[in-house]
C-alpha cells in the first residue's frame, strides 16, 4: 500500500495522513519534521499506515514521538479496536510483553553517592542479574509458584518479601491484570520463564541512578524536590513474554491468515477479540504482563538492597513513585464520536497517560493524574510529567515510552 503524504496539523506537534484507499481511519504521528523524516526513511511510517487497515480500528492509527520500525506496528504505535467486533494483534503488543519503567525516589546526599559511584555500580552488578541469558538469584521457580506469578504479579513478589504493600498502590493495574490464565501458556514459555524472575535482561533495559535537578509545578504535585535521588528500572517479561508472543503469532497465522483478513503486511497478523484464539491470547498476554510486573518488583528490591550495602541502611524516604507499562493491550472506555465505547487499546512502545478522574487510576493519583515517566537517551536522565485532559482527545491517553532512537542497535555497533 502506498504511504500517503503526512500534513502538519495546525496548533499541534503532529502530522496526519488522511484516510484513503484501504485505510479505515487516519494515521497520526506526534513528531517534529526531523522525526517524521527519520520515520519515513526507516519504514515505520509505512507500518503506521498499514495499521489503519486493522478490522474494527477506530479513532486513528497513532504514533508517539519515539517512533521507529518494529514488528507489525512501529515502536510507539497505538491502535484501538472495538471490543465487540475488533481484533487483537500480537504485533501491536510486542514480544517483550509489559516491558515497563518504574521510578523510585529517595533522600540521600548526592555527593555521598557520587563519591561512592564505583561501589554503587559494583553492588548493582552483584545484586541485579543482567545481560543476555541472565538467571534469577536462587533456585528456579516451580510450576505452581510460576502460576502464582502469572496470576498475582507484583503481589506475589511483595508476599515473598520484595518491596511493600505501598508499592502496589503506585503500580499500574495494582501490579496485576485480571483474567490471566496459566493454562493458556505453553510449556516452552514456562521453561523459559521460571529461571528469570528478578532479572534485568539485555538490549535497552537498564537500572539508572539519578538526581532531580529541575522541578516544575507538576513535579511538586508529585512530591518531587530538587536534590532528591532516583532509581529507574526498565525491563519486562524476558523470554517468557517473547515465547508467548511467538506461540500466538503462529496460531494466528494458522487460524486467521493475514491475506484472508485483508491485511497488507503479514506481521499485522490478528484475530477477532471475541473468538477462542483471541481470548486465549489475551489470557496468556495478561499472564506475561503479570510476570513482568513481578519481575520489576523484584528487580526494584534488588536495587534497594544494592544501595543499602553501600549506604549502610535503607535509603532515606525510599518510595516507588510509579510503575508504568508499555507493550500491552487493555480494555478501556473512550469517547468516540461523542459516545463511550469499549475498546482494546494496543500500546506498543507507548504508555498510558491518563489524567485525573479516570477510573483506572490508583487512589494515590486520582486527583492529579498518573505520573508519565519518559527516560531519555543514556546520560540524559528521565522526565516525569503529568497528563492533561487533552491527552484523551488527542492520543487516547497515550504517551511515548522513552527518547526513541535514531538508528538500530546493530547500526550503532557498526558505526
Amino acid at each position: 500500500m502506498r504511504t500517503p503524504d503526512f500534513e502538519p496539523e495546525p496548533g499541534h506537534h503532529s502530522f496526519r495522513a488522511r484516510r484513503s484507499g484501504p485505510m479505515r481511519v487516519d494515521a497520526v504521528v506526534f513528531a517534529s519534521s526531523e522525526i517524521l523524516s527519520a520515520a519515513r526513511d526507516d519504514g515505520s511510517l509505512t507500518q503506521l499506515v498499514n495499521m489503519t487497515t486493522l478490522p474494527g480500528i477506530v479513532f486513528a492509527a497513532l504514533a508517539m514521538p519515539d517512533i521507529h520500525r518494529g514488528y507489525g506496528f512501529p515502536i510507539g504505535g497505538v491502535a484501538a479496536t472495538r471490543w465487540s467486533d475488533g481484533v487483537i494483534s500480537p504485533g501491536g503488543v510486542g514480544y517483550d510483553i509489559n516491558c515497563g519503567v518504574r521510578l523510585y525516589l529517595f533522600d540521600e546526599d548526592p555527593d555521598r553517592l557520587v563519591s561512592s559511584a564505583r561501589r554503587v555500580l559494583d553492588s548493582l552488578i552483584r545484586e541485579v542479574p543482567s545481560g543476555l541469558g541472565s538467571r534469577a538469584r536462587g533456585a528456579a521457580l516451580s510450576r505452581a509458584e510460576l502460576d502464582q506469578v502469572m496470576v498475582s504479579g507484583s503481589r506475589w513478589a511483595v508476599s515473598r518479601g520484595y518491596g511493600s504493600e505501598e508499592d502496589l498502590q503506585a503500580t499500574e493495574d495494582g501490579g496485576a491484570l485480571g483474567g490471566a490464565d496459566p493454562e493458556c501458556v505453553s510449556s516452552r514459555a514456562v521453561s523459559r520463564g521460571n529461571p528469570e524472575v528478578g532479572t534485568l535482561g539485555s538490549g535497552n533495559h537498564f537500572v539508572e541512578i539519578g538526581v532531580c535537578d529541575r522541578v516544575l509545578p507538576a513535579g511538586k504535585l508529585l512530591g518531587i524536590e530538587t536534590g532528591m535521588l532516583s532509581a529507574t528500572v526498565h525491563c519486562g517479561s524476558r523470554g517468557f513474554g517473547h515465547q508467548i508472543c511467538s506461540d500466538y503469532i503462529r496460531l494466528f497465522e494458522r487460524d486467521f491468515p493475514p491475506a484472508r483478513m485483508g491485511l497488507p503486511d503479514r506481521e499485522l497478523v490478528c484475530a477477532p477479540i471475541q473468538c477462542r484464539t483471541g481470548q486465549r491470547y489475551l489470557a496468556a498476554m495478561r499472564a506475561a504482563a503479570n510476570y513482568a510486573y513481578a519481575n520489576r518488583q523484584v528487580v526494584g528490591d534488588h536495587v534497594r538492597r544494592a544501595l543499602e550495602q553501600v549506604l549502610g541502611s535503607t535509603p532515606g524516604g525510599w518510595r516507588l513513585l510509579y510503575d508504568v507499562a508499555h507493550n500491552v493491550a487493555k480494555r478501556e472506555i473512550h469517547r468516540i464520536d461523542g459516545e463511550g465505547v469499549a475498546l482494546c487499546v494496543h500500546r506498543k512502545g507507548a504508555t498510558r497517560a491518563l489524567p485525573a478522574g479516570r477510573d483506572e487510576l490508583p487512589a494515590l493519583y486520582a486527583g492529579t493524574g498518573q505520573p508519565v515517566i519518559v527516560p531519555g537517551s543514556m546520560g540524559d536522565g528521565v522526565w516525569v510529567m503529568l497528563p492533561r485532559e487533552s491527552a484523551l482527545r488527542l492520543s487516547l491517553g497515550s504517551s511515548c515510552h522513552g527518547a526513541g532512537r535514531v538508528m538500530s542497535r546493530t547500526a550503532a555497533r557498526k558505526s
